[in-house]
């Protein structure tokens, strides 16, 4: 036993003289030298080259990192075996990822590539201005070095594109409104936002079928029209008006655009808006892939028609002259609180070069009275597609009783649906007026469409006694309504006008 541990101590110090030998023969400095030239002879003769993409660049998030990890969600989540699972705030889905140093392959233009998600431990921090976490996290991307410029001119950037359509989707869509004007706030936005949850859909929207496939065949060739505006030179925008009666769904129908694209909403109250360059800070502050709304522009604010105007003697709320619009009727100028937005500002606001400053942008307008708009807001380039929101179709009410009922076609008798086709025409109801009746006797189906053939006659009996002047009073009187609701200070300045005795003839 003793000749053994002998044996074990000379071997050991044959082995401690060898490397001292070594360490003497081939310093440090040697060595290194001698790894990094036998690295450098593989990389001669492999046929892939690495790129590692770290989650922090330095003490700032490195952004490709994030798109990385996002784009290889929507393949993991099929093909992976062990997967990462989590939910980022404000989002609506879970988003699925790699988990610690484990590969998977991606095809891109008929290119495999290897990505591989590396993990290790931190080493002991330094002095940092910003806390680093425990783990330095990365992906390494392994490709054919005859791939590469295919690789960094193309793949990156679509993943990068990717991986914004992911987040966007998995995102809550917001609504913004200007409540404050133009004025910014602490962080230096104009915008306040909240939460968009209407749940309106093209599916249960109440409009005739061909007419909505075309809207979302437009919205579609625009959503992925970037190449095509870029060869034609144009911006990458498109305006659309929305026509028609009060109740015919006007809101509904943005609302179905925004889920349908996933875009956010930018709700304009021009009302609140005071100068040309506050509507122009409001335009530069909001995003790509979102939709600006400017409802009912023919109540918020005087934008008559210049035409009409010159040939009218009187001249009303709408048939103003001046080349400046007000905040309401008889409001002052921008000087007395009131607002001074001229119409070549708004023209500027959806067709000028300010107007260019952001990429795939909506503009959506709403009027009940398409007649009394200037021209000049009408023509291509400022609201390409007129959309007319008409009163309750066939078609449509076929809609709403699937949506309100449940019914189908298949589930009413004939001469009940022949019935509600010969009456509904003349009717000239508005989806809203037929969604309430349904409302109301949603629990006994059967009542609620005996309810509504009543309602639908006796409106038609009313409109044919009338001639079919009673619709048009009742739109113009809810109108007036809305826009005395809309116009507080205009009510008050009357009442005390006569308080102080002013000739109430003149006021009128």
């Amino acid at each position: 036993m003793k000749e053994y541990w002998t044996s074990l101590a000379s071997l050991l110090g044959v082995f401690a003289f060898c490397q001292t030998l070594l360490q003497t023969v081939f310093p440090p400095e040697l060595r290194f030298a001698s790894v990094k030239l036998f690295n450098r002879i593989s990389n001669w003769f492999s046929s892939y080259c690495y790129f590692d993409i770290t989650e922090i660049d330095g003490v700032n998030t490195n952004e490709l990192y994030n798109a990385v990890q996002l784009y290889l969600s929507s393949s993991v989540s099929i093909t992976g075996s062990r997967l990462s699972l989590t939910r980022a705030l404000n989002s609506s889905a879970f988003t699925f990822g790699l988990s610690n140093n484990d590969c998977i392959i991606d095809t891109f233009n008929g290119v495999n590539v290897l990505w591989e998600h590396v993990v290790t431990q931190r080493q002991a921090q330094t002095f940092s201005w910003r806390a680093l976490p425990d783990e330095k996290r990365g992906f390494t991307l392994r490709i054919k070095k005859k791939d590469k410029s295919l690789i960094l001119n193309s793949y990156l950037d679509y993943i990068m594109e990717k991986a914004n359509d992911i987040r966007r989707k998995n995102q809550d869509r917001l609504l913004y409104t200007n409540s404050r004007g133009g004025s910014l706030d602490s962080r230096g936005h104009p915008w306040e936002s909240v939460p968009f949850k209407h749940p309106s859909t093209f599916e249960t929207l109440a409009m005739d079928p061909e007419k909505k496939k075309e809207i979302m065949e437009d919205l579609e060739d625009f959503a992925n029209g970037q190449t095509f505006y870029q060869k034609t030179g144009r911006a990458w925008k498109r305006g659309y008006l929305l026509y028609g009666p009060p109740g015919t769904g006007k809101s509904s129908m943005i609302a179905a655009m925004a889920n349908y694209l996933g875009y956010d909403i930018y709700d304009l109250e021009l009302t609140e808006v005071h100068t040309n360059s506050e509507l122009r800070k409001l335009l530069m502050k909001t995003s790509s892939k979102s939709i600006i709304v400017i409802e009912d522009i023919d109540c918020s604010i005087n934008l008559s028609n210049r035409k009409k105007t010159n040939n009218s003697g009187s001249r009303n709320c709408y048939d103003s002259g001046a080349p400046e619009m007000r905040g309401g009727c008889g409001s002052g100028s921008g000087e007395d609180g009131g607002n001074s937005v001229t119409l070549s500002g708004l023209l500027n606001f959806t067709d000028g070069l300010w107007s260019c400053c952001g990429s795939e942008r909506i503009f959506v307008f709403t009027t009940n009275h398409i007649e009394k708009l200037d021209p000049a807001l009408l023509r291509s380039g400022r609201m390409d597609m007129h959309i007319f929101m008409s009163y309750c179709s066939f078609p449509s009410l076929k809609i709403l009783l699937k949506n309100y009922l449940s019914f189908e076609e298949s589930d009413l008798d004939d001469s009940v649906l022949k019935e509600l086709e010969k009456v509904l025409d003349k009717a000239e109801m508005t989806p809203a007026d037929i969604s309430e009746v349904l409302i109301k006797n949603r629990r006994n189906k059967r009542k609620a469409v005996r309810e509504l053939l009543e309602a639908l006659k006796l409106k038609a009996e009313r409109n044919a006694k009338n001639g079919g002047l009673k619709n048009g009073d009742d739109v113009e009187e809810e109108e007036q309504e809305k826009r005395a609701l809309e116009s507080p200070k205009e009510e008050f300045d009357f009442e005390e006008t006569l308080k102080e005795g002013g000739d109430q003839d003149n006021i009128k």
